[in-house]
C-alpha cells in the first residue's frame, strides 16, 4: 500500500475534508483557478493543460503572489517518467556586482530594478504546453482573460495580502519606476476589500498577446519592447536582448529515500535540495509520536542544519563549487545528524571540504500528474509594473549575495538562489503524487513537515496540511503557531529554542496535495490557511 492512514480520522480541526475523485483533480489556493483547471480536463485536456490554465488564471486571481513577471518550476509525471522544468530567469547582462556598487548598492534591495531578473513563467507555459499539452495554447488563457476583463470578487486572504502590499509600497508612489504599479493594482486609490469586484484590463491585453504568440511576444515582440523601453527610461538593467536569449531548462529531478518513499525536488538553483538534505538527516532519527517536544526538536534541528548549509552553498549550478552528490550523500547526512543533541544548536555552515508564491497540483484519469509553482516573491515582487501591460516584475535577485567570494554572488546572466519548489512523492517507482507548500523560506520547512505528517505519522492529506506548523527564522529563533500545545512550547524553550508565537496564518505557508491510491482514486487536500479549493470530477 502506498500510504497508510485512516481517512476518517481528523486529529486537527479543519473545515475541509479530503476530496476523492477518479477522472481528474486540481488543487490551488484560489477556488476559481482550481475550477479553471478542471474545465480544461472536462474539455479533453490533460493534467498539464489543467495546471497551465490554473497557473495563468492565478496571475489574475492572486496578483499579490505571482504575476506575468514571475518565474516557475514544474515536476511532471507523464507515462511513467518524472520530468523537471526550471523556469527561473537570470540576471540581465548589464547586472554585475561592480555595476551595483557603482550605484551605491552594497546589499541587494528587495524593491526596485536591482533585484529584477528575466521572467521565466511565460516561456515555461509555452514549453510545458509544447512538450505535453493537448488543448490549443490559446484555450488555456480563456478563464484568465474572462476574469481580467469582466472581473472577479476578491477572496478574504487575498484582500489581507493586498492591503499589506498597499502599506509596503506607499512610499514608492511618486517614484517613476513604480508608475505602473498603482494604476494596475490600486486603480481606485487603495487595495480592494473582500467581496469587491476587480478587473485588470492591462493584464488582459498582455495575456491576449502572449496567448496569440505562444509567449514569443513577451520575449521578442511588442511586450519585450515595452519592458526594454520602461527599463531604460526608469533606470533598469533588463534589455530586450536578455529576454530574447532566455530559455527555460529541462532538468533531471533529484531525490532522497525516506522510509521507503522517494522524495523528488528540482535541483539548484532552487532550494528543494534543502528538503532532501533535511529528510536525509531525519531518516536516521526516531520519531515515535508527532506532538511531542522530542519530535519538534529533532525536526527543527535537522531543518536548521540543512537550511544553514543550503543558504550558504546553493546557487546557479554552474557556480556551485561543491558537487550535488555530496549534499545528497549519507556521508553528509550522518555528519550533520551526529551534531543533533538534546539542546538547540547555534547553527554554522558545514565545511564540505572536511568531509507572498502560488502552488498548484493537477492529475488526470490517464495517470498524469503535475506539481507546479510560480511566484514573483514578497507580494508584488519588485514593485516594478510595466505600464499598459500590467506586468509585475519579480524581485528574485534579492536572494543574490553581494559577497565576491560567494557561489551565489550576483553576476550577468547568472540565476539567483531560488525559493520556489514543487515536490513529488513516489514509492517503488510508482507515483504517489504531487505536493507543495508555498511561502518563501517556509517552503522547505513546509515540505518536511507535511511529508513527515504523511509518512511518519500516517496522517491523511488534509490532516497533514491542517496540522500546526513551525518555522525556523535563524539562529535559535522558532516561529510557531498558537495551536501548538503549551507543553511543547515550554519544552522547546527548556531545550534552548527561542520561541515566538505568531498567530498570522500567512507566515506558515500554503500547501496543496494530490495522492493517488492503488485503485487509481485521487485524494485531494487544500490549505486551511488560504482561500483554496479542490476541484474534481
Amino acid at each position: 500500500m502506498y500510504l497508510q492512514f485512516d481517512p476518517h480520522q481528523y486529529p486537527y480541526s479543519s473545515r475541509r475534508e479530503i476530496v476523492y475523485a477518479r477522472n481528474g483533480m486540481v488543487c490551488t489556493s484560489q477556488t476559481l483557478a482550481a475550477q479553471a483547471g478542471l474545465d480544461m480536463l472536462k474539455q479533453g485536456g490533460n493534467a498539464v493543460d489543467a495546471a497551465l490554465a490554473a497557473a495563468i488564471s492565478l496571475i489574475v486571481l492572486e496578483p499579490t503572489s505571482n504575476g506575468l513577471g514571475s518565474d516557475a518550476f514544474a515536476l511532471v509525471w507523464i507515462k511513467g517518467v518524472l520530468y523537471g522544468l526550471n523556469g527561473s530567469g537570470y540576471a540581465p547582462a548589464a547586472m554585475s556586482r561592480e555595476t551595483l556598487l557603482e550605484r551605491g548598492i552594497s546589499a541587494m534591495p528587495a524593491r526596485g530594478w536591482a533585484p529584477v531578473t528575466v521572467p521565466g513563467a511565460p516561456a515555461a507555459w509555452e514549453e510545458l504546453h509544447r512538450r505535453f499539452g493537448r488543448l490549443p495554447f490559446e484555450k488555456l488563457f480563456e478563464p484568465a482573460l474572462n476574469y481580467a476583463e469582466h472581473g472577479y470578487a476578491v477572496m478574504p486572504t487575498l484582500a489581507e495580502l493586498w492591503k499589506e502590499s498597499e502599506q509596503t509600497f506607499a512610499k514608492f508612489r511618486n517614484d517613476p519606476a513604480f508608475a505602473g504599479l498603482f494604476p494596475t493594482f490600486f486603480s481606485k486609490g487603495s487595495a480592494p476589500r473582500a467581496g469587491e469586484i476587480v478587473t485588470l484590463p492591462w493584464q488582459a491585453r498582455a495575456l491576449r498577446q502572449i496567448a496569440a504568440s505562444h509567449s514569443r511576444d513577451f520575449y521578442e515582440g511588442d511586450i519585450a519592447d515595452a519592458i526594454d523601453a520602461f527599463s531604460q527610461a526608469t533606470g533598469g538593467y533588463i534589455r530586450k536582448q536578455d529576454l530574447m536569449e532566455y530559455k527555460p531548462q529541462w532538468v533531471d529531478p533529484i531525490s532522497t529515500n525516506y522510509r521507503g518513499y522517494d522524495v523528488w525536488e528540482i535541483p539548484p538553483n532552487g532550494h528543494g535540495l534543502v528538503v532532501l538534505m533535511a529528510m536525509a538527516i531525519a531518516r536516521g532519527l526516531e520519531f515515535k509520536e508527532r506532538d511531542t517536544v522530542d519530535t519538534f526538536h529533532k525536526q527543527i534541528e535537522a531543518m536548521k542544519l540543512a537550511f544553514t548549509d543550503g543558504r550558504k552553498y546553493i546557487a546557479d549550478p554552474r557556480y556551485m563549487r561543491t558537487k550535488l552528490s555530496y549534499w545528497l550523500s549519507e556521508e553528509y547526512a550522518a555528519q550533520r545528524r551526529a551534531q543533533i543533541r538534546t539542546q538547540a544548536l547555534m547553527p554554522a555552515p558545514v565545511d564540505p571540504n572536511c568531509g507572498g508564491t502560488v502552488y498548484l497540483c493537477a492529475a488526470d484519469r490517464e495517470g498524469n500528474m503535475v506539481s507546479y509553482i510560480q511566484s514573483n516573491f514578497m507580494g508584488f515582487g519588485s514593485g516594478i509594473v510595466v505600464p499598459e501591460y500590467g506586468i509585475a516584475l519579480n524581485n528574485r535577485g534579492y536572494n543574490f549575495s553581494m559577497e565576491a567570494a560567494s557561489d551565489n554572488c550576483v553576476a550577468p546572466r547568472k540565476k539567483p538562489y531560488h525559493t520556489i519548489i514543487p515536490g513529488f512523492l513516489t514509492k517503488d517507482g510508482v507515483p504517489v503524487g504531487p505536493f507543495g507548500v508555498m511561502g518563501g523560506f517556509m517552503q522547505p520547512q513546509g515540505h518536511m513537515q507535511v511529508l513527515m505528517n504523511t509518512i511518519d505519522f500516517h496522517m491523511n492529506p488534509q490532516a497533514a496540511l491542517d496540522a500546526p506548523r513551525w518555522q525556523w527564522l535563524g539562529n535559535k529563533q522558532i516561529e510557531i503557531e498558537p495551536t501548538v500545545s503549551q507543553d511543547i512550547i515550554r519544552g522547546l524553550r527548556d531545550r534552548g529554542h527561542t520561541i515566538i508565537i505568531n498567530p498570522d496564518r500567512n507566515s506558515y505557508g500554503r500547501g496543496q496535495i494530490i495522492w493517488r491510491n492503488e485503485q487509481g482514486v485521487l485524494m485531494g487536500a487544500t490549505e486551511p490557511r488560504a482561500d483554496g479549493a479542490v476541484a474534481a470530477w
